[in-house]
Order: structure tokens, then sequence, then C-alpha cells
């Protein structure tokens, strides 16, 4: 059973930095892709990054360019997200998914939500002014 833990969510400065953190376990996900999305109250999820976990490539909302980095740790079976540069827009509860790395169709879908199988709890993250 794939299980996704986020972490490292919390209320921060504007301009501050955190990063986020998702446990993987349940399945060796040397053969999936993970991706972050985040959502606010009333407003529908939406794509903030993703990675393929073998080929350690990566993508990015236009809004979170230069500002976030995902990465992932083969050891610890981790994704992470590093934001930097925080802004009150990016207020949300952040989610951790995970999905099947299809190399034919990733690079078109890999920011559609529905395309994830496997979601985490979420996290909250707060920027204040």
């Amino acid at each position: 059973q794939v299980q996704l833990v986020e972490s490292g969510g919390g209320l921060v400065q504007v301009g501050g930095s955190l990063r986020l953190s998702c446990a993987a376990s349940g399945r060796t996900f040397s053969s999936y892709a993970m991706g972050w999305f985040r959502q606010a109250p009333g407003k529908e999820r939406e794509f903030v990054a993703a990675i393929a976990w073998s080929s350690g490539r990566t993508n990015y909302a236009d809004s979170v360019k230069g500002r976030f980095t995902i990465s992932r740790s083969n050891v610890q079976n981790t994704v992470y997200l590093q934001m930097n540069s925080l802004k009150p827009e990016d207020t949300d509860v952040y989610y951790c998914a995970a999905r099947p790395f299809d190399n034919i169709r990733y690079s078109t879908t890999y920011y559609l939500r529905y395309t994830y199988d496997f979601w985490g709890q979420g996290t909250q993250v707060t920027v204040s002014t």
C-alpha cells in the first residue's frame, strides 16, 4: 500500500524559506513520478512541481520557477520541495502525489492532478506579511 506523508509546513514571513518533505513508502518509486500540488479553500488544486524519480527530470509551474526546487533522495525515499522567496500568494495546503511514470505521456500530462494515483494528507504553508 502506497503511503505518502508530508511534513515541514508552517508559518513563515514574506521572503522566507521552507522545505517540505514527502516520505514515500509501500512501493519501489524508481518507476514513478512525484508531484507537489497546492490548494486554497474554495479553489482547485493546482500543480506546483514534479520530478521523474529515475531521471530526476523536473518541471515547475510558472508561478514558482526560480523560487522553488523539487528534489528526491533515493536513500531516504523522500521527495523535497525547497521554497524560497515566499510570497503571501504561496499560502496554501501543499500535497504530495505519485503516479507511475509513462515516458510517452508524462511530458504532456505531468501537471494534471487526475493523472496522479496516490496523495498525501497535505501540510499547511502560511506566508505572513
